[in-house]
Formats: structure tokens, C-alpha cells, sequence
């Protein structure tokens, strides 16, 4: 899933050894007592640090970089160059992601796409393009969390079948990540 990927990418950025646990959520592993335990929202990704547990790929993301590369730029400590990469997590998740998941998980049940949900989900890609017409990467000159989040759901949408070579700005972004 775009989300695993997200905590995937920064644990290789950053030189972080994960070790993965693979559940198939059709045979529903992830409804299993010691997997809820763990994660009583039985929610991917979940991960285990020290015995500490944390679900959300977003939230698992900057723990990450806070814990492991606190100097790192993925994450700045500037209070308003932060604020702009948690606006564009926030962004991808409650909007972009969002959208996406629910275009895509009428496929996954065997229905078929709805239109206004696709044309929804283009609408805030014209928006990002829109975006990233101003700066290299999402946030300013840097790849931050916020382009590796926002990177996973384009590139899941790009295995729906969305086509983004109208949109240039993004085709350039993503050529540079």
C-alpha cells in the first residue's frame, strides 16, 4: 500500500533497518488478538519501536526522522518550514490519499469506478500541479515527508490508471525524486 511504501522509503533514506511483517488483511491477520494488541485499529502500518507501537503511516513517518535523524531536512525543525510539510501530509491524507482510496476500493470490491469520484481526485492533481509550479519540490528546495507521502499516492494512482502527462509540473517533480 501507498502508506507501507511511505515508512518504507524514509527507513532506506535514512539508513533505518525495518523489519517488515507481512499480514494479509483477506484472511484478516490483522484482526487477530496479538496483532490488536499491538494496534487495537488493526490499521497498516503499524510499527514497533523499542515496545513502543505506532499506527499511521504520517505519524510513523516524522517519529522516524525525529528519533533517528533529528538534523535531517525530510523533516525541518523551523517552526513554519515544518508547518508547511505537516500541511501537505495533511493534505495528501485527508484529501489527495482520501480520494484516491475511495476510487480505488470500489475496484478492489469488484464495482466499478465512479466517475465524480476520478474527476475529483484529478481536480486536486490539477491543484498540486498547480503547487509545484512555484517550487522544485513540494516544500521549497528540498524533498521533504511531504513529497514522499505525496509521491506514494501518485504513484498508486499511476497503477489505477490515471494519466498525468498533462500535468508537467508533476512530471517534472516526479523525474527529480
Amino acid at each position: 500500500s501507498a502508506p507501507c511504501l511511505q515508512v518504507r522509503m524514509v527507513g532506506k533514506i535514512l539508513n533505518i533497518p525495518i523489519e517488515t511483517k507481512h499480514l494479509d488483511l483477506e484472511k484478516g491477520e490483522h484482526l487477530k488478538p496479538e496483532f490488536l494488541k499491538i494496534n487495537p485499529f488493526h490499521c497498516i502500518p503499524t510499527m514497533v519501536d523499542d515496545g513502543f507501537a505506532l499506527w499511521e503511516s504520517r505519524a510513523i513517518m516524522t517519529y522516524l526522522v525525529n528519533k533517528y535523524a533529528p538534523e535531517s531536512s525530510l523533516y525541518p525543525k523551523d517552526t513554519k518550514a515544518r508547518a508547511t510539510v505537516e500541511r501537505w501530509l495533511y493534505w495528501d491524507t485527508g484529501s489527495l490519499y482520501a480520494t484516491l482510496f475511495s476510487y480505488y476500493i470500489v475496484i478492489i470490491e469488484g464495482g466499478k469506478p465512479d466517475p465524480a469520484t476520478a474527476t475529483l481526485f484529478m481536480d486536486k492533481v490539477k491543484l498540486l500541479d498547480e503547487a509545484l509550479a512555484k517550487t522544485k519540490y513540494l516544500c521549497g528546495d528540498n524533498i521533504t515527508l511531504a513529497d514522499l507521502s505525496v509521491l506514494c499516492s501518485i504513484s498508486a494512482a499511476k497503477g489505477a490508471d490515471f494519466d498525468f502527462s498533462a500535468y508537467k509540473n508533476i512530471e517534472r517533480w516526479l523525474k527529480t525524486l
